[in-house]
């Protein structure tokens, strides 16, 4: 494993180390307003929510890596202590790409990036029309991190008015993780898109209590065919099938076959039987998946 000191490395190492492995970042397409009333909006990948009461969102507007200079959008923060955070999709990702372009200060990115402001009901910011999401927000505070190049500065929002897209929305008016079809940063040109055969569920173990690596099996633990994650899958089970629940399944001729052609070859027999349970916890059936890899101890 390559082992590296952030002190020996440039700023530029740092960074292109740091968002290479940190991701997907979401990102907060900052609206903001300066002193004259002149917009900006900008994206920010330095991002993610905090809080829900009160309601928290930090982004990070960075220091230029070469010049050391500031963004517009952290000088109009201290200016005009307000934004709008607008969530990015797909359907606008090209748009907030071209208004992360250094644009002389006054020029507006809505113009440039063909995005459409939206007055805000409790910040001057105005929302880009295009988000599916738009986050008005006050500044609590700003935390300088340093002042040389790529130095960030946390600007620390709280959420005063939430604005969502009807058109995103499931039965229960909430917002359904396939219809928005967001978008993430990763490392050099590369975004990520969270939609279709990207997403998938984990059932959070936050009101149950699984049981553990400790209390699986040694041969289930030192297979070769089971991953770590197929391991994390069957130690979230709550509790093991009991032991008739097995021999039931094992009788029930869903692997009797396995057990005719491999009950003397107890090593190819638990392969097979791995490889088995395997593809049923791809299908999420860990409790099928318990009793196949539990049948090899009730060999007749």
């Amino acid at each position: 494993m390559l082992s590296l000191n952030p002190k020996d490395l440039t700023i530029p190492q740092v960074h292109q180390y740091l968002l290479g492995a940190v991701g997907p970042r979401p990102i907060c397409f900052a609206s903001t307003i300066d002193k004259n009333g002149n917009p900006n909006v900008a994206p920010f990948s330095f991002f993610n929510v905090f809080s829900a009461a009160p309601p928290i969102a930090v982004f990070s507007p960075a220091r230029s890596g070469r010049t050391g200079a500031t963004k517009d959008t952290f000088e109009n923060v201290k200016e005009v202590p307000e934004c709008v955070i607008n969530i990015v999709n797909y359907n606008m990702v090209y748009q907030t790409s071209l208004a992360s372009s250094p644009f002389p200060k006054g020029v507006s990115e809505f113009t440039k990036a063909g995005l459409t402001p939206l007055e805000s009901q409790l910040v001057k910011p105005f929302r880009v029309k295009e988000s599916p999401v738009q986050l008005e927000c006050k500044v609590k505070d700003i935390i300088e991190l340093g002042q040389q190049g790529g130095a960030g500065n946390l600007v620390i929002c709280e959420v005063v008015m939430i604005h969502v897209s009807e058109d995103v929305l499931d039965a229960n008016k909430m917002i359904d993780q396939q219809k928005i079809d967001l978008v993430a940063r990763m490392g050099g040109n590369y975004y990520c898109r969270a939609h279709g055969d990207a997403l998938f569920e984990i059932e959070k173990p936050i009101t149950t209590i699984g049981i553990g690596f400790d209390n699986m099996p040694d041969y289930i633990k030192k297979s070769h065919v089971l991953t770590g994650n197929n391991l994390g899958q069957l130690g979230n089970i709550e509790h093991l099938p009991t032991k008739e629940e097995v021999v039931q399944y094992k009788n029930s001729g869903a692997i009797n076959e396995m057990f005719e052609l491999y009950s003397k070859d107890r090593h190819k027999l638990e392969e097979h039987l791995h490889h088995m349970a395997q593809r049923l916890l791809k299908e999420n059936k860990v409790a099928e998946a318990w009793k196949v890899l539990l049948a090899v101890e009730h060999i007749d």
